[in-house]
């Protein structure tokens, strides 16, 4: 069965990071939703990349994914070339989302918006009828960017107050990334401040669309209402 919603990212754990409490959502309602990881996470400050894909599965399995795979793109060297585009021409066809999650196509590190841009453009070719790859050609109909880490106003909000919690031990679920440790101690926040940052952070986006948490997105395209009469957010 085709996937609803995939969402796309450099590393495991930023999925986690930046919507994951909206696939929760979304598998709640019954949409079946995926995370593709451009990366296995080797060159990472703290823990092996198989410490990340055994926390990789845990963290998926408590936002309810259906599908998760991850490729073997090299880490701290994600690069838009022509091999690594059918790489994920080969997982949309695959698995065929109407939906696409990319991360934010600006950014402190490099893998993160040059996934961006790699999985935009992957999406178009994967709509190439006469791409010679295996599988019929395929592209979503929506692409949204997951907006948390950039200082940008988002186009909408999704509210997780429902997910928080849930959202929040997919995260914790990484050890390896996020107990106290030397390694990395000057860049990774102590572990007694990780909720409160990203409560602070949740309750920021929450505020914005009148709930108590909320992940943001950004969408390029102009966005339709049929009935003004149902647009949820007040003006005054």
């Amino acid at each position: 069965m085709p996937l609803d919603i995939l969402a796309l990212a450099a590393h495991r754990d930023d999925v986690e990071q930046t919507c994951g409490g909206t696939l929760l959502k979304m598998a709640e309602r019954g949409y079946s939703t995926g995370i593709l990881d451009l990366t296995q996470g080797e060159m990472g400050t703290r823990g092996t990349a198989e410490d990340r894909a055994s926390e990789a599965s845990e963290a998926a399995r408590i936002l309810k994914v259906s599908w998760r795979h991850a490729l073997d793109i090299p880490d701290g060297r994600v690069e838009n070339t022509w091999e690594n585009r059918l790489k994920v021409v080969r997982v949309l066809r695959e698995q065929r989302p109407r939906v696409l999650i990319l991360p934010y196509w600006e950014g402190r590190h490099p893998d993160h918006y040059t996934a961006s841009i790699l999985g935009y453009e992957a999406a178009f070719m994967s709509g190439l009828a006469k791409l010679p790859l295996d599988g019929p050609a395929h592209r979503p109909f929506k692409i949204i960017y997951a907006s948390l880490y950039r200082d940008v106003r988002p186009t909408f909000v999704v509210d997780i107050t429902s997910q928080f919690e849930t959202r929040l031990a997919s995260l914790m679920a990484y050890k390896s990334q996020f107990t106290d440790q030397e390694a990395g101690s000057g860049i990774f926040p102590a572990h007694k401040e990780i909720r409160a940052r990203i409560e602070s952070m949740a309750r920021y986006y929450g505020l914005l669309g009148g709930v108590t948490y909320a992940e943001p997105f950004v969408q390029k395209e102009v966005g339709l209402v049929d009935d003004v009469m149902a647009i949820p957010v007040k003006s005054i």
